[in-house]
Parts: structure tokens; C-alpha cells; sequence
């Protein structure tokens, strides 16, 4: 099919997003963009937050990455299970108690204004890196399918597409948002299961046939048993679950949404819903991962990890699921990248430029504000998309795990502080020990080979970083002096 029709549906697509944005912000307000009017149904942001949740990333990389790993991904998997159950029955009711706009303002009232600070710019650094790693993945399959050709350059793509995302979001904010990723996950998942069933027809094979011959080949394997590998069966379920609840329970992007929901009850439906179509959706992908392997030699398709997929669809499979795969794609792109934007304008207009709190502002005055920010996230976004593709790293998925265990960690020791303890800290120090525990973790990742001889290191990273920050917090903390009260769960 020709660049130039693709580029046609690509517009095509986000015409749509944009009479979506229309229709969904009229009489759009501050509280609009930030928490919905905490009016949202929990089974479109349950249904919308799948997308969010899975991104470019998980649409290329999962099914990509099983020619290395196998279904070991499905170990991780587990993990998300546990985690989204203590999400739902642990943070939410916390965040609902307190009817909070971001969930850092938490660590606001219990453990001081410097642990909030600290939260929120942890935040903000986490969310500005994985969101521009995802966006840099599909900017750069668009490029190398579609724009190349054109002759357009990578920096105007990821120009053209940022300010795409900003058209449909600068207005409307979450109230759009959880609308436009309905959309998205409805395109993003009729591409995988397309994907998945013409695969099994190119492949003459029924299920169970696939599933034996991916077994054979060694591709279905799941359980690591060797202790010192990264990928230890009981690492990655404990990795998944400590991600779930950092990465979701601890990001203002995804609970933002998630409090949209008026009440607990519903918004702990969204979350269990949530996973279930997760765990049936990721093990799908795994799937497809394993077709793909199957059919590339077949096809004599030398490409692997991230190259794989666009690789079999655009080269060998017919034009009408290359179009599938084309919108599945942009699909997987937006949500990743939307979210991301008004999540971080959120943050920084609450909890670092504390609008809310402002009496000398106006509204208007507000709005124009929040709308300079959210212009000022689409300037960084385009920045480190540029630097990630000047790094152009083969596999983004295992990227952007390792920058969580960095980022998510002391976010992941301040609440686990603020929950399990009654203790009070000074707050002063709070971000010497909240910035000197990941460089604690990189010393020791670098040094893993003399330090913890043939251990490695995998994604528990995220956990060692969260005991040195509970174990610093602890240590500048005193007991709570009489007549206080900690805010516990």
C-alpha cells in the first residue's frame, strides 16, 4: 500500500480525535481538564485506561521481545494481578478519604511539603521519560513505514504529532481524554486480535497447533528457575506487582482518571475490570509474538525485537490489515502520550505552581497558566523524543522498565513510609535522601559483578530502591510528638 494513502488514513484517524475533543469539552473548566468533574463512568475510563496502560511499548515490543524471552513476560503479568488487587483495596480508598485532586498532595498532609514536592517532581521525571520512550518507538515506526518515504524528517513527525495530541487536549483535559482513549483501545485491540487471527490463517494452524509448535521451538516458555538470572520466576512476580502499584497506584496520569469515578465502590470496579482485560490482552499479545516468530522464516523476515511486527505486516501480510496494524498503531501511540501531557500539567500546576491554593489568581488567570504549562510539557516531549532517537536502543520495553525502578522507587518509598509508619520526618532532608538512593542504585548496578558476584539484578531494582529510601526516611524521622495524627490507610 502506498505511503501516501497510509499518511491519508493517518489524518483521516485523528480527524476523528479531533470531533471526539470537540464534542467532549465544550464548557470545559479547570476541573474539567483536571479531574473530570469527577463525573466520568468507570467502565469507559476501565475500558480507555487498557490502552493507556499498554502504549506503543506494549503493542510492539511484548510480542517483539518473545524471540529472546519467550512468554517469560508472563511472569510479570502475575504480578500485575497482585498489584492491581492492592491498588483498588490500599490506595483508592486512601485517595477517595481524602477526595484528593492529585494523590501526592498525601504525602502533603502526612509526611510534609518537601515529601510532596519531592512525590510529584519524581513524578514528573518518570512520566516525562516513559511517556517520550513509548512516543519515540511509534514516532519511529510511522517514520521508517510511512514519512521516510514521504520525505519527511523524524523531527517534523514527532512535531506534527505533539501538536496533534495538543489540539485534541489543551482544552478538555481528562474529561476528553477518557473519551478519546475509548476510542483508541477499541482501535488498538480489533488491530491485535486481526493481527492474530490472519497469522493463524498465513500459518494454516488452529490454536492449540501454534501453541505446540512455538513450544518446540522454545518460544512459549514462561518460568525462569535459575536464581542469579534477572528473569527469576519470583523477581518478575514481585517486580510486577511493586510496577502495578508505582506505576499506577503512585501516578497521578493513571489516578487521575481513576478518581474522575464519583465514587469508591466504582472506581474500584474500573480497576479490577482493569486488569482482567489486561491479563487476557497481554497474553494475546505474547501470542502474537510467538506467530510472528513462527511466520518470519517463512516469509524469510530477518527482523527481530521491535522490528519484528511492522516488519511481517507491512511487507508480507494484505493491505487491509496493513491499514488494521496502521490505525492499532496510532492508537497505541496516543493514549501513551495524551495522558501523559495533561498528567504532568496537573502535577505541576497543583503540586509544584500550587494553583489550587492561589486566592491572588483568577480563574482566567489559572487557565492561562495551565495552558502555558501544558504547551511547555509539548517543548520537553519533543526534546527527549529527539534524544532517544539519537540513543536508538533495539528494544524500548526493557528500557523503559529500568527507568521506573529509578524513578518509581522513591515514590514507591514515600507512601510506603506515610502507610506503614506513624513517624514524623524532617522534612528538609527528605530530598537528599529521595535523590541519593537511585544514585545509591546505579553504583550499585555497576558495580553488580564485584559486588553481588554472579547475581544479577532485573527488576527488583524498583525495590531495593524503595528500602533505601524508606531506610533514609526512617532514619531522619522522629515519633509523632502528642496531639498529632498521621494520615494512615
Amino acid at each position: 500500500m502506498s505511503p501516501a494513502l497510509l499518511f491519508a488514513i493517518l489524518i483521516g484517524y485523528f480527524a476523528l480525535l479531533l470531533a471526539v475533543a470537540w464534542a467532549t469539552s465544550r464548557n470545559a473548566n479547570n476541573d474539567s481538564f483536571f479531574i473530570g468533574n469527577k463525573s466520568s463512568n468507570w467502565m469507559l475510563v476501565a475500558f480507555g485506561m487498557v490502552g493507556t496502560t499498554l502504549s506503543g511499548v506494549t503493542f510492539v515490543s511484548v510480542p517483539g521481545a518473545v524471540g529472546v524471552d519467550g512468554f517469560g513476560y508472563a511472569q510479570i503479568v502475575i504480578g500485575y494481578v497482585i498489584g492491581y488487587i492492592a491498588v483498588a483495596y490500599v490506595l483508592l480508598p486512601l485517595y477517595y478519604r481524602l477526595q484528593l485532586t492529585s494523590i501526592y498532595h498525601y504525602l502533603d498532609v502526612r509526611l510534609g511539603r518537601r515529601a510532596y514536592q519531592s512525590g510529584a517532581g519524581f513524578f514528573i521525571v518518570s512520566r516525562l521519560l516513559g511517556a517520550t520512550a513509548r512516543l519515540y518507538l511509534v514516532v519511529n515506526i510511522l517514520q521508517a513505514i510511512i514519512l521516510d518515504s514521504l520525505g519527511v524528517p523524524f523531527w517534523l513527525s514527532t512535531l506534527v504529532v505533539l501538536g496533534m495530541i495538543l489540539l485534541y487536549t489543551y482544552k478538555g483535559g481528562v474529561k476528553t481524554i477518557v473519551w478519546t482513549d475509548t476510542l483508541q483501545t477499541s482501535a488498538m485491540l480489533f488491530g491485535l486480535f486481526a493481527c492474530v487471527w490472519i497469522l493463524l490463517g498465513e500459518l494454516n494452524m488452529s490454536v492449540p497447533e501454534s501453541l505446540n509448535q512455538m513450544q518446540s521451538q522454545g518460544l512459549a516458555k514462561i518460568f525462569t528457575h535459575d536464581l542469579d538470572s534477572p528473569n527469576f520466576w519470583l523477581k518478575q512476580i514481585i517486580a510486577g506487582a511493586l510496577i502495578t502499584i508505582t506505576m499506577t497506584g503512585m501516578d497521578q496520569e493513571m489516578m487521575q482518571k481513576t478518581i474522575s469515578v464519583k465514587t469508591l465502590k466504582d472506581s474500584q470496579k474500573n480497576m479490577l475490570t482493569l486488569t482482567a482485560v489486561l491479563v487476557v490482552v497481554l497474553l494475546s499479545f505474547l501470542f502474537l509474538g510467538g506467530l510472528l516468530y513462527l511466520y518470519a522464516p517463512i516469509a524469510g523476515v530477518t527482523a527481530s525485537g521491535d522490528k519484528i511486527f511492522p516488519a511481517v505486516v507491512m511487507g508480507h501480510l494484505p493491505a487491509a490489515l496493513q491499514v488494521v496494524f496502521l490505525i492499532a498503531l496510532i492508537s497505541a501511540l496516543f493514549p501513551s502520550a495524551d495522558g501523559a501531557i495533561t498528567a504532568l500539567t496537573s502535577s505541576t500546576c497543583i503540586d509544584l505552581l500550587g494553583i489550587k491554593r492561589r486566592t491572588d489568581m483568577t480563574e482566567a488567570a489559572k487557565e492561562s497558566l495551565r495552558r502555558r504549562v501544558h504547551l511547555g510539557f509539548a517543548a520537553l516531549f519533543l526534546l527527549l523524543v529527539l534524544g532517544f532517537k539519537a540513543a536508538d536502543n533495539p528494544s524500548m520495553i526493557g528500557v523503559i522498565l529500568k527507568l521506573a525502578a529509578y524513578t518509581y522507587g522513591p515514590l514507591l518509598g514515600l507512601f510506603a513510609f506515610g502507610m506503614l509508619t506513624r513517624r514524623t520526618l524532617t522534612d528538609r532532608l527528605v530530598p537528599y535522601i529521595t535523590i541519593g538512593a537511585p544514585i545509591l542504585c546505579a553504583l550499585l548496578e555497576y558495580n553488580q559483578e564485584h559486588v553481588l558476584g554472579s547475581y544479577r539484578l532485573g527488576l527488583e531494582l524498583l525495590m531495593v530502591n524503595g528500602i533505601l529510601v524508606f531506610a533514609g526516611l526512617f532514619a531522619i524521622s522522629h515519633k509523632e510528638e502528642a496531639g498529632t495524627a498521621a494520615v494512615t490507610v
